[in-house]
Formats: structure tokens, C-alpha cells, sequence
């Protein structure tokens, strides 16, 4: 029965996964996008990784993709059109998604899985702490980048908002 639920998991991540890749509509890639995160929270459970299920939720679901939603939502194309995205420079696209998926596999297969083993069984104290005292500058660092994202993000949006309706 874990198989099967394992398998359906996958299945469901991959074909969102590839839903979000060739739908037009960015509204419906985002609700795709949240599926697909779902489905690889469910795998991380099968995985037993319960920290990293929890931040899949947290982080991406309930931040980026919302934040994807409202940005599609509050845009002045989205309430008078169906907004739309076209494909272009696939051959481009293949190109880096190859490159960047041989890289992966060429990594993982370079992996020594029996160092990680003896790494420390400390789990997901061992991660706070360390993110709190020796990674607390680089922790720091990245929130206040998506912060300075968020903002800027929002002067944009609303710099074209001023813009249509001085029109």
C-alpha cells in the first residue's frame, strides 16, 4: 500500500510538473505549481524527512506561490484579459534544462552516501542550531534579499498601475 502511494504521489508531482511546463495560462501554472509542490511534500514524507515537508508547506506553498497568485491577480492584464505566456528560445531551454540535469546527475552519482551517514544523527536540532550560531550572517542575508525582492516587486507593480491609469 506505500508503494502505491508513493507512486501516486509521484505520478501526480510529475504530471503537474509538466502541466505547469506547457499550459499558457500563468494563473493555472501557479495552481499546477502548488499540486506539484504538494506532491513533493507527500514523497519527502515517504522519505521520512519531516523538517523538509514542513518547510515545502511553509516556504513554498504558503509563501511563493501565493505571492505568484496575488502578482498575477494584481496585475492590470489579469482582470481584463487572460494573460497569457509564449515559449520562446526552446531549443535554448532544452539546452540549460540538459546541461543542468547531466550536472545533477553527475553529482549525485559523486555523492558518498556512507560519509553522510556518519555525519551526526542530530537531525533537525543539530540544523537549527547551526543555522542560528555559525550560518545565522548568510541565513540573514538571503531574507533580507527576498525582502528587497518583495519591495521592489511591489514599487514595480505599482509604478505600472500609476502609469495605466494616467492614461
Amino acid at each position: 500500500m506505500t508503494e502505491i502511494l508513493f507512486y501516486s504521489f509521484a505520478f501526480i508531482a510529475i504530471i503537474s510538473a509538466f502541466f505547469i511546463l506547457f499550459t499558457n495560462n500563468v494563473l493555472h501554472a501557479a495552481l499546477a505549481l502548488i499540486i506539484t509542490f504538494l506532491g513533493v511534500t507527500a514523497l519527502y514524507v515517504f522519505a521520512h524527512a519531516e523538517f523538509l515537508a514542513v518547510t515545502q508547506i511553509m516556504i513554498y506553498v504558503g509563501g511563493i506561490v501565493v505571492l505568484i497568485i496575488f502578482g498575477v491577480m494584481l496585475t492590470n492584464k489579469a482582470g481584463t484579459s487572460h494573460y497569457k505566456t509564449g515559449s520562446t528560445h526552446r531549443f535554448m531551454g532544452a539546452v540549460v534544462a540538459i546541461g543542468a540535469m547531466s550536472m545533477l546527475i553527475y553529482g549525485i552519482l559523486k555523492i558518498n552516501f556512507k560519509a553522510i551517514e556518519r555525519v551526526g544523527q542530530g537531525g533537525i536540532e543539530e540544523l537549527g542550531v547551526g543555522l542560528m550560531t555559525g550560518y545565522v550572517l548568510p541565513f540573514e542575508l538571503a531574507a533580507i534579499l527576498l525582502l528587497v525582492a518583495l519591495i521592489g516587486a511591489a514599487v514595480i507593480a505599482g509604478q505600472d498601475l500609476k502609469n495605466t491609469e494616467n492614461k
